[in-house]
């Protein structure tokens, strides 16, 4: 059950962060991707980095899950699907955009990029 659900939000979180970091990081060289940069991250560096700190901050968050484990309910497997994706697909998809522009902005207003 919990290998499940980390594995679910890992997924979620790892296409999050793509989306976060290509666009910004390549929208120089190829202009097109510019549609996707709809976080307008600082700076390329500034993207990379949110990204890598996010990640590793959401790695310690989610060791006291990992730890405890997700508790066991006698449910289907359709359903077990559907609630792993609603609560750890999309927070995982949620998450990093959101952690991920705060720092870059914390990053920003403190001067560590430009």
């Amino acid at each position: 059950m919990t290998r499940g659900s980390l594995t679910t939000f890992s997924i979620a979180n790892d296409v999050s962060k793509y989306f976060a970091i290509i666009p910004a990081a390549f929208a120089s060289t190829y202009p097109q991707l510019q549609v996707l940069n709809f976080m307008h991250l600082t700076s390329p560096e500034s993207a990379i980095l949110s990204a890598v700190i996010f990640n590793a901050l959401i790695i310690i968050a989610l060791i006291p899950l990992a730890l405890k484990g997700v508790p066991y309910r006698a449910v289907g497997a359709a359903q077990l699907l559907r609630d792993n994706l609603l609560i750890y697909g999309l927070g995982g998809l949620i998450a990093p955009f959101i952690g991920i522009k705060l720092i870059d902005m914390l990053m920003t207003a403190t001067g560590l990029v430009h």
